[in-house]
């Protein structure tokens, strides 16, 4: 089976990279997404990733990246490692709830989206998430993705003077003072909701697009994290340096497969419940 999937991507791979559409910087079409990055198979999806003992990325962290995020300066390499109160980690959250869905993998108004598909696969609550982001950065002028101005709600933007040019942090104080500080921590938060949920068609038509059922996301995402657990102890016991595979996914099971087979580290795959 793993030599099947490697043959199929030494093919594919060697196609022309078509051109990514932006249009909103957070919404993507998954269809054209350069196929380096993305390859669309009969059935599921193939996605190269890397893993690395120490990336040189200013962060110097221990984990895996897909390969669509080395370069952008907001990603950290992630692990097998989960939340307290979720099992997923955050390297699966990125391939599902923001590469898969067709959302921007750094950015707020992306990460605003792709928490609402973290909650539909794992039953879990994102207002913590927007309370953190919102008292951590939004309070603090910093907004990654696009200006401050054009992620702020209308209602919000209206208070603001056209005459007077400010700095970020100049029109998150204009606004504690115009409405006060828990009002307009309340409206932030309200509005990673709006900005969350605005993203669910989008969401639900790239799965489609790509062949992956939307109704299986607990499921696939519970497949993938067990694929991880195996392959992110084995590489860390084994003290690998660096290594770089595919993974494979569909409705019905989810696998790894290195690029150059050594002998020393097998491809593994994990069912998707029905």
């Amino acid at each position: 089976m793993i030599q099947y999937l490697i043959g199929i991507i030494d093919k594919s791979f060697k196609k022309e990279p078509l051109t990514m559409s932006l249009g909103n910087n957070s919404l993507k079409d998954v269809q054209q997404y350069p196929t380096k990055f993305l390859q669309i198979l009969s059935e599921g999806v193939c996605l190269p990733v890397t893993y690395k003992q120490s990336w040189d990325d200013g962060f110097g962290a221990r984990g895996w990246k897909l390969d669509v995020t080395i370069g952008d300066p907001q990603i950290i390499a992630s692990t097998r490692e989960t939340g307290q109160k979720i099992n997923t980690s955050v390297f699966v959250h990125d391939i599902l709830d923001h590469f898969l869905s067709g959302f921007g993998i750094s950015g707020h108004r992306s990460e605003a989206m792709a928490l609402i598909q973290l909650s539909k696969r794992t039953h879990s609550d994102p207002r913590p998430d927007y309370e953190q982001m919102v008292k951590e950065d939004i309070i603090n002028g910093m907004v990654n993705g696009e200006p401050l101005t054009t992620f702020l709600p209308r209602q919000l933007k209206e208070l603001l003077p056209s005459d007077i040019e400010m700095t970020n942090r100049e029109i998150i104080s204009f606004l504690e003072q115009k409405i006060g500080e828990s009002t307009l921590y309340e409206a932030l938060v309200d509005h990673f909701f709006t900005l969350g949920k605005a993203g669910e068609e989008h969401a639900l038509n790239s799965w489609k697009a790509v062949g992956l059922d939307s109704e299986k996301q607990t499921e696939i995402g519970l497949a993938l994290q067990n694929i991880l657990e195996v392959i992110d102890l084995k590489v860390e016991e084994m003290e690998i340096e660096e290594l770089k595979g595919f993974i494979r996914i569909d409705n019905k099971q989810v696998s790894f497969a290195v690029q150059e087979p050594n002998g020393l580290f097998e491809g593994y795959q994990a069912a998707v419940s029905s």
